[in-house]
């Protein structure tokens, strides 16, 4: 079955960094799409970054210059690595991976908890 499995979050002080990992079984990777999002308490989820199968690349205008999206289809992982995190950014995140045609598919993971704090 499909799998979509997040890891590396965990508590942080602002300013530091943390890579996600987020590992991927069932489906043919590098077929699709690639995002992060997240969710706060009391938020919508959002979209953080995103990743296309080309490797072009798209961010959430508060998160550009600090946070880097990078897949590696060999390893059917895809990254999110953080870098001077803020208070803003604690927030539940997920991986998701998405394809519209020729059909529609959408896999979202359980999730990670980023906690940035002093």
């Amino acid at each position: 079955q499909v799998q979509l499995v997040e890891s590396g979050g965990g508590l942080v002080q602002p300013g530091g960094s943390l890579r996600l990992s987020c590992a991927a079984s069932g489906f043919t990777f590098s077929s699709y799409a690639l995002s992060w999002y997240r969710q706060a308490p009391g938020k919508e989820r959002e979209l953080v970054a995103g990743i296309t199968r080309a490797g072009t690349t798209n961010y959430e205008d508060s998160v550009k210059g600090r946070f880097t999206i990078a897949r590696d289809d060999a390893k059917n992982t895809v990254y999110l690595q953080m870098n001077s995190l803020e208070l803003a950014d604690t927030a539940v995140y997920y991986c998701n991976a998405r394809r519209r045609l020729p059909n529609y598919y959408d896999y979202w993971g359980q999730g990670t908890q980023v906690t940035v704090s002093s």
